[in-house]
C-alpha cells in the first residue's frame, strides 16, 4: 500500500540484508551481541544446568530461550525471500483490472485488500512455500547446530555420513523426505483454501 515512501525503501533494505547475509554468519553475529556482550541468551545447549530440577513450564520456557537464537539465524534469509516474494506479488495484484471493479462496486478497503487482493496474492506464495519451508529450516542447519553446539539432524547426518553408518544416514535421508511430503500436502491443501477453483477431483 506505501510501494516507494521510505518505510517500504527502508524495510527493503533491511529485508535484502538479512537475504544476503549467509545463516552461520548471522549465527555468529547474535552470538557475539546477544549471547556475548549482552548476555541476554545462552552461548551453547539446548537446556540450562538446573533443566532437571525445573517445573514443565519452566522447562518449556528455557528450551524456547535456548532455541531462539539458532532458529533466528536459520529462518531470516527464507523469511527475507517469503516477504520479497509477498511485496511483489502483492503489487502485481493490487494493479489489475478486478481491483479497480471491486472498489466501484463500493467495497471496502479492507474487503478489497484482504478479500481479493492478499488472497489472489497469496496463490504464487503459496506454490513455493514446502521448498521455503524445508530451506529454512535444514539448509545450513549443520554449520548452526555447530556454532550453537546444539545435537541436531544436520550434525548427525554429516557424523553418520564421516562414521558410514548407513542405517543412521537412511534414517535421516527418510525422515526429511517425509516432512517434504507433508509440508508439500499442506502446500496443496491451502493452495485449494486459497483458490476455490482448484478441484483435486
Amino acid at each position: 500500500m506505501r510501494a516507494g515512501s521510505r518505510f517500504d525503501i527502508i524495510t527493503t533494505l533491511l529485508v535484502l540484508v538479512g537475504y544476503a547475509i549467509p545463516g552461520f554468519v548471522l549465527g555468529v553475529v547474535l552470538l557475539v551481541v546477544f549471547g556475548g556482550q549482552l548476555q541476554w541468551f545462552p552461548l551453547r545447549g539446548l537446556t540450562s544446568s538446573n533443566w532437571e530440577e525445573l517445573s514443565w513450564g519452566a522447562r518449556i520456557v528455557d528450551y524456547l530461550w535456548h532455541i531462539c537464537l539458532p532458529v533466528v539465524a536459520m529462518v531470516l534469509g527464507s523469511f527475507a525471500v517469503t516477504a520479497i516474494l509477498t511485496k511483489n506479488s502483492f503489487l502485481e495484484e493490487i494493479r489489475k483490472q478486478y481491483v479497480i471493479t471491486a472498489r466501484a462496486k463500493g467495497l471496502s478497503q479492507s474487503q478489497v485488500l484482504y478479500k481479493h487482493v492478499f488472497r489472489n496474492a497469496l496463490i504464487p506464495i503459496i506454490t513455493g512455500f514446502p521448498a521455503a519451508f524445508i530451506g529454512a529450516f535444514f539448509t545450513g542447519s549443520l554449520l548452526i547446530e555447530t556454532l550453537f553446539s546444539l545435537d541436531g539432524l544436520g550434525l548427525l547426518g554429516f557424523e553418520s555420513v564421516i562414521r558410514r553408518d548407513y542405517p543412521v544416514v537412511l534414517g535421516t535421508l527418510y525422515l526429511f523426505t517425509l516432512i517434504g511430503l507433508v509440508t508439500k500436502l499442506i502446500g496443496d491443501l491451502c493452495y485449494v483454501w486459497v483458490d476455490p477453483r482448484v478441484r483435486f477431483d
